[in-house]
């Protein structure tokens, strides 16, 4: 065991000891190495961190909630958008066909919006903003919570009062000194009451949630507009009772649907019904195509960073050929020659695993300095597999310089330093 530490000991002070006398050449093998190892784990890193960041967003909602449109979320509504694009909108005797027939259903609710409205409190004006109208169980279904007042009560979703729930942001540039709660408010011209204040979502890749958005009971725009339009982007949502499986709930809602809308039996559906998971199929599609460009644009520059260590291995043995042949001639058997090249080129490969996980961290740091809508990470996993890579460029771009200066007559490698 003391043989083998002295000869790893000796090894490493002359291997440094020779990076040292060609620094420029070895920053350079090493600097590739962390350029390769930079380019698959930032990437990496990137996709796992929006990856997490979505589900997250998708957890809150759940995976047991069906949401009937024109459009499927799904490739095919890129390729068939026109055909999509005639299909009926949700209506409001839909969702109470739903409603009323749908035994497998926990909860239905429909909801619409209305973009680029204002609101406005004594002086105090905020344009832009989304207004949403639901009915009473789109709160339940989408997990919807109050940090101040209350949700709209059933009389109130029921009669359709003139009652509204802000959104955090909302609330905040509205009331900045004072408590919402009980104020009125002016939303579409009409004045309403606050009877709650959303929680705060914050700021997520998918958007803000309801932070910046102002519910409104859907029976009180029903008094003053047709939600059945287009322009009010009619969706409907519906939850699975416990223990009913999604795809019972959807194969309901169709049957349910299909009367509705009069469909013959050798009719297509009218309607998308989607799910979260289509959602994240899609995405996840998208994020395995990133990796692989990042993980090809990675691979070419470990490559580089790998044919330059393979060159300092292969000039060290041409070098070190005299020390080689007395080594051998001392008594060095083939396996210490060997351990001593392969070892150099590995410490020299992770050097650059360790260069590029710098890298990865600086650029981590700094993309978390400017980004608000979703923090950025490395993962132990993504470390560890950087470390790995390294690794198995420093063998095999040390393995045959080492195998060959193993393979040295030790009187031919004396013979060449004279």
């Amino acid at each position: 065991m003391s043989h083998w530490l002295t000869i790893f000991t000796q090894n490493i002070i002359l291997m440094f000891q020779d990076l040292w006398a060609h620094r420029l050449r070895a920053s350079l093998s090493i600097l590739g190495i962390g350029i390769g190892i930079f380019c698959v784990i930032s990437v990496q890193a990137m996709i796992d961190s929006v990856q997490s960041n979505i589900r997250q967003s998708f957890n809150r909602l759940g995976n047991d909630v069906v949401f009937i449109d024109r459009f499927p979320w799904s490739k095919e509504s890129d390729e068939q958008w026109w055909v999509f694009l005639k299909r009926p909108l949700p209506a409001f005797k839909e969702y109470k066909a739903l409603e009323a027939k749908l035994h497998t259903a926990d909860a239905v609710a429909i909801r619409v919006v209305m973009f680029g409205k204002e609101i406005k409190y004594e002086n105090n004006t905020i344009s832009n903003l989304v207004i949403a109208a639901p009915t009473h169980q789109f709160g339940r279904i989408l997990n919807i919570e109050t940090e101040k007042g209350r949700y709209f009560s059933p009389v109130e979703s029921h009669l359709g009062n003139n009652a509204v729930l802000l959104g955090s942001n909302v609330a905040e540039k509205l009331f900045p000194q004072l408590d919402p709660i009980g104020k009125t408010v002016l939303v579409l011209g009409r004045k309403m009451q606050v009877v709650g204040v959303l929680k705060k979502e914050g700021k997520s890749i998918l958007g803000d949630g309801f932070d910046d958005v102002v519910l409104m009971p859907y029976n009180y725009l029903r008094h003053y507009a047709n939600t059945n339009d287009e322009s009010f982007m009619p969706l409907i949502v519906v939850k699975a009772a416990e223990k009913v499986s999604i795809e019972q709930l959807k194969d309901d809602i169709t049957s349910v649907l299909r009367a509705q809308r009069k469909l013959r039996p050798d009719e297509d559906n009218n309607f998308a019904l989607n799910q979260l998971s289509l959602l994240t199929s899609l995405v996840d599609g998208i994020f395995i195509m990133i990796n692989a460009a990042g993980f090809l644009i990675g691979i070419f520059s470990l490559l580089v960073g790998g044919f330059g260590i393979a060159n300092i291995m292969f000039v060290s043995v041409k070098e070190r050929t005299g020390i080689i042949g007395i080594k051998k001639s001392l008594g060095a058997k083939r396996r210490d020659i060997l351990a001593e090249f392969l070892l150099e080129s590995i410490i020299l490969s992770i050097l650059g695993g360790i260069l590029g996980l710098a890298f990865v961290f600086a650029a981590v740091a700094f993309g978390n300095y400017y980004l608000t809508s979703f923090e950025l990470f490395v993962s132990i996993k993504n470390t560890y597999f950087a470390i790995i890579v390294a690794l198995f460029i420093g063998v095999i771009s040390g393995i045959i310089p080492a195998i060959m200066a193993s393979r040295m007559d030790p009187v031919e490698a004396i013979r060449q330093n004279f």
